[in-house]
Parts: structure tokens; C-alpha cells; sequence
């Protein structure tokens, strides 16, 4: 690895699985100090283990959470240079499915997360012309079936990203996305063996074919895979980079959805 975040320190929510882990262990790799934050200690523990880093256990939604985390990076490290705000879940079913605590569920898990710790996190990135990556997804830019407080708020993370873009540029700081579409985390696993429980798929491979079947490469993405889009978004190569929203999705969103017939 080029060594790109030697002397630099990221916090990482929702750090424990999947993409925030992937993305631990890249930046990690290149020299980065970390700060791990997630709500499951065990996880954090593991991915600390491979990676290094300090684990902050803690709900990024929550305000004191938040700020803790910040603190440990500036006390631990002198500071903070990175945040990727990754943490995510929750909203699924429709409009008329989704009750008011399912959407309270849905914006804390999604929004108040990047939300709530960017929040925290700003003035020291100000102070250090840090950069920021939020974890979004393809359902930022589109409408999955029965995802209605999913898409919502993953819709707002747009915005998120480019409000802060917007107000902090002049300070130094920037702030981006990444849209991914399947990914091979715990999380899409788990909705692979509930579509091969209703479709009668005989394996994971089979239901993460079938889902990616009129995705242009063919297959989900890995976690590492995200994670090297993550890290060239806050690396110095993308210094000119700000508000931007990057997807890494197979070119899922290329794909003319009326024309599928004739494929």
C-alpha cells in the first residue's frame, strides 16, 4: 500500500461488519490511525485486532456517543482527519407499513448517524482540512421496492453530503459519497437466505446471481471493493473532490430498465 494516511486519523461508524470493517482494515493498510465506533463491542474488538485502532462501543446517532468518539480521536491521536460515516439500517416495508416508530428507526439508523457524529466531528476536521465519506447506497439515487424509510433517508444523506460540502469547502474540508449496490456484507447475506427461502434458490450464490443478474459486471460487490472507493475519496489524489457521490454498484444505475426485454 502507497502509505497515503501515514500521520492521519479516521473514525469509523459502524465499523464492526461489512463495508465499515473492509474500510478499517484499507486505511489501516495505508498507514491510518483508527478509531473504530459501532454499537456491538465484540465485532469492533475483531476488527481492532486486524486492523489496530481504538474501539469507541457507542450508538453515532447519539449525541454524547458522537462526541465521545471524537474525543477519544483528538485525546488519543491529536486529533482527526477523516470520518466515514458508514453506519446504516433499518426502513424497510412501505408507506403504509412503516408506523412512527419504524420511521424514527429508520432516520436515526441512517441519517442521525452521519448526522449526529459529523456534527461532532466538524470542528476538528476544520481544523485539520479533513474529509468525510458517507456510506449512501444506490437507493440514494433510486427506489427499491418496500424500502420506504430506507430510501428516504438515504435520499437525505445526499443532501447531507451536499450541505456540508457546500458550507465547509472554504474551511478545507471535504465531503462525499459512496452509492453501492450489492455488496457481499452480513447484512445482504441475510437478505440472500430470505430470498432463497421464497424463491426456492438453492444456495447464497444462487440469490446473489439471480439479484445481480441485469447488473453490467455480473456480480455484487465486495467489501473491499467499496472500501477502495472510500479511501481514494479521502485520499490527497482526490484533494479537488468535494460534494460528489461516487457509485460502486456494477453499473446498476446505467442500466435502462424499459430495454430489459430486449436484452
Amino acid at each position: 500500500m502507497s502509505g497515503r494516511f501515514e500521520g492521519k486519523t479516521a473514525l469509523i461508524t459502524g465499523a464492526g461488519t461489512g463495508i465499515g470493517a473492509a474500510a478499517a482494515e484499507r486505511l489501516a493498510a495505508e498507514g491510518a490511525q483508527l478509531v473504530l465506533m459501532g454499537r456491538r463491542q465484540e465485532p469492533l474488538e475483531a476488527v481492532a485486532k486486524r486492523a489496530g485502532g481504538i474501539v469507541c462501543t457507542g450508538d453515532a446517532a447519539n449525541p454524547e456517543d458522537a462526541g465521545r468518539a471524537v474525543s477519544t480521536a483528538c485525546e488519543s491521536f491529536g486529533g482527526l482527519d477523516i470520518v466515514i460515516a458508514n453506519a446504516g439500517g433499518h426502513g424497510f416495508g412501505t408507506i403504509l407499513e412503516t408506523d412512527d416508530s419504524e420511521w424514527r428507526a429508520a432516520t436515526a439508523a441512517n441519517l442521525d448517524t452521519a448526522m449526529v457524529v459529523l456534527r461532532a466531528a466538524l470542528p476538528s476536521l476544520r481544523a485539520r482540512r479533513g474529509a468525510i465519506c458517507v456510506t449512501a447506497s444506490i437507493a440514494s439515487l433510486a427506489a427499491p421496492a418496500g424500502a420506504f424509510g430506507y430510501t428516504v433517508m438515504k435520499h437525505a444523506q445526499i443532501g447531507l453530503v451536499r450541505a456540508i460540502a457546500r458550507d465547509y469547502g472554504r474551511d478545507g474540508v471535504r465531503c462525499n459519497a459512496v452509492c453501492p449496490g450489492w455488496v457481499t456484507t452480513e447484512m445482504a447475506d441475510a437478505e440472500m437466505d430470505e430470498l432463497m427461502s421464497r424463491s426456492g434458490l438453492p444456495s447464497r450464490e444462487a440469490a446473489y446471481a439471480h439479484v445481480t443478474s441485469n447488473v453490467p459486471i455480473g456480480r455484487p460487490a465486495s467489501p473491499e471493493e467499496v472500501a477502495a472507493a472510500i479511501a481514494f475519496l479521502c485520499a490527497p489524489e482526490a484533494s479537488a473532490i468535494t460534494g460528489a457521490v461516487l457509485t460502486v454498484d456494477g453499473g446498476s444505475t446505467v442500466v435502462d430498465v424499459p430495454t430489459l426485454a430486449f436484452g
